[in-house]
């Protein structure tokens, strides 16, 4: 079985390809493959920058969902986003069509974003009864702000990619291809010297708002809309640990949160109801 991730050298750029059809989705294969070549870019002397891209129709279009409720299957996808952003080479993610869950979390751990401009971005785990549990939580909120985490994380709606440049989500849009537009960035980075830039050490947007009042506000909203917002309040506390916690415990936070999401009677509903309606779409189709 050919492995589900490509890592070739283009000069001084390691170019990795995630090719797992139909949505690149981060089962552990995936996962195990991913890990595996940001570790072997680590150890090759002759790289200097690593882009991340994907072929098909999609970048990571999010966790496998057939993983739910199954025992956990080493690495975990937080043990990737941490490698991928602790890497001692600048690492661009270039994304085309959607970069939602566990897919924006792998991008938000890479030093630098770009993405075509009919791309979308989002975290909608809260729709599955869940919040981001590879420091989507903790990252958001310093790349974007915590006003506009909260409505990403806690809406679940993704937003596309106009949006998400201005917000500071994105560094840059681009047309055509993803591999050209990632090799021409990392060229652009190496040529201005321009090192890796860790998404987990940037706190000044942590810092420009009222987040107490934030919090009850969205606490609010969400008791007085939800009949039952179990996730929406926990991912609420995950991410106000972003802002009074240092990175590492505010990800030991979220995990424990995620893990309370995980075992909830809402998630198993909300899977379950995931699931039949996925099944549904394929019965009509095929008549």
């Amino acid at each position: 079985m050919s492995s589900p991730v490509h890592l070739v050298r283009q000069g001084a750029i390691a170019l990795i390809t995630v090719d797992h059809p139909p949505v690149n989705a981060l089962g552990q294969a995936v996962r195990a493959a991913l890990l595996e070549a940001f570790q072997a870019v680590e150890a090759d002397d002759g790289v200097q920058a690593v882009v991340l891209i994907c072929n098909g129709n999609t970048f990571i279009a999010g966790a496998d969902i057939k993983e739910f409720g199954q025992p956990p299957r080493a690495p975990l996808l937080p043990e990737v986003v941490e490698a991928i952003e602790a890497g001692r080479k600048p690492s661009v993610a270039a994304i085309h069509g959607s970069a939602l869950g566990g897919g924006l979390e792998v991008a938000m751990a890479c030093h630098y974003r770009i993405a075509r401009c009919d791309a979308r971005l989002g975290l909608p785990e809260v729709k599955l009864g869940l919040l981001p549990g590879a420091g989507g939580t903790q990252r958001l909120p310093r790349l974007v702000g915590v006003a506009r985490a909260l409505r990403m994380i806690v809406g679940g709606t993704p937003i596309a990619a106009a949006e998400a440049e201005a917000c500071g989500l994105l560094d840059e849009l681009f047309e055509g291809e993803s591999q050209a537009a990632g090799l021409a960035f990392a060229l652009r980075l190496l040529a201005e010297r321009r090192g890796p830039r860790r998404t987990g050490e940037r706190n000044e947007k942590l810092l420009a708002s009222d987040c107490a009042e934030l919090f009850a506000a969205k606490r609010r909203e969400v008791e007085e809309t939800q009949p039952n917002p179990f996730s929406p309040l926990r991912a609420i506390a995950a991410i106000e640990a972003a802002t009074l916690l240092p990175l590492a415990e505010g990800l030991r936070r979220e995990r424990a949160l995620f893990e309370e999401c995980l075992q909830s009677p809402q998630r198993e509903a909300l899977v379950a109801a995931f699931f039949a309606e996925r099944q549904a779409r394929r019965q009509n189709a095929a008549c």
